[in-house]
């Protein structure tokens, strides 16, 4: 991999950014390897939980390379967009929990990835904002629809019209973050999160996560229906199995995925 760095931590994935020269900007071979990275683990019992971040201090990732956007015709800033917006998509819907650790600026695209993350924590020196209206165009990677499910309309629209920029701090009151900690122990607490998700029954997770996504865009009558449905996938599980045998004898389940 060119454009980004991967590393397995037991049962985690570790996904760094590594274009740290322009801020970790996204281009379009890099969103490749991301969406490479992401099907080569989609289905893979080992790996229960996925962390995303940049690499350096300064920058998580700017948003989109405009260099490269620059060199697009209409036609190819078309495609872009379309493989953005699907390689964000993929960070929501992959069957393991995603965590964004925003370790600096994460502008326009940076910050929608970290959006379409299941959760979000930043170091203290992090900046961020969906800064495209500054721009003349508007967040085209799934902004304008996750952010005001994320923090509410009215605090969604007026970040996104005034494209302002804000700290760590704003971000973590208006709920757009659940953490703030310093910058040197931003990943520690990434890890220390993706651990406990990790210890926990792998499919038990995928189904909450698919109940949570599904559920809170229905009625919840309907979200109901949905919690049933996943709920009946896990009991059959032999992890579901193993869990009572385990707090029976008095000691940790060892999960398989199974």
């Amino acid at each position: 991999m060119k454009y980004i760095a991967v590393e397995k931590r037991e049962h985690i994935l570790l996904l760094t950014l590594n274009r740290p020269e322009v801020m970790n900007a996204l281009c379009y071979p890099m969103l490749l390897e991301i969406q490479e990275t992401l099907n080569s683990v989609w289905f893979d019992k080992d790996i229960r939980a996925l962390i995303v971040t940049g690499r350096g201090e300064k920058a998580f990732c700017a948003g989109a390379d405009l260099k490269e956007r620059e060199k697009m015709s209409e036609r190819e800033v078309k495609i872009f967009i379309k493989t953005i917006r699907d390689t964000f998509s993929m960070f929501e819907d992959i069957p393991k929990p995603t965590i964004a650790a925003i370790n600096g600026y994460a502008f326009g695209g940076g910050l929608e990835m970290a959006l379409a993350c299941d959760i979000r924590i930043a170091s203290e020196n992090a900046i961020m904002g969906l800064t495209e209206t500054s721009l003349a165009i508007i967040p085209g990677a799934g902004g304008t629809q996750r952010l005001p499910r994320i923090v509410g309309k009215a605090w969604a629209k007026e970040l996104i019209f005034t494209a302002r920029r804000i700290t760590a701090k704003e971000a973590l009151n208006i709920g757009l973050i659940t953490h703030m900690v310093a910058k040197e122990d931003l990943l520690k607490e990434a890890l220390k999160i993706a651990e406990e998700i990790s210890a926990n029954g792998p499919i038990a997770v995928a189904q909450a996560k698919f109940a949570i996504n599904r559920g809170t865009e229905v009625d919840i009558k309907t979200g109901l229906e949905i919690e049933s449905k996943a709920y009946e996938v896990v009991i059959p599980t032999k992890d579901r199995v193993e869990a009572l045998k385990a707090f029976k004898e008095k000691r940790k389940p060892k999960f398989t995925g199974e």
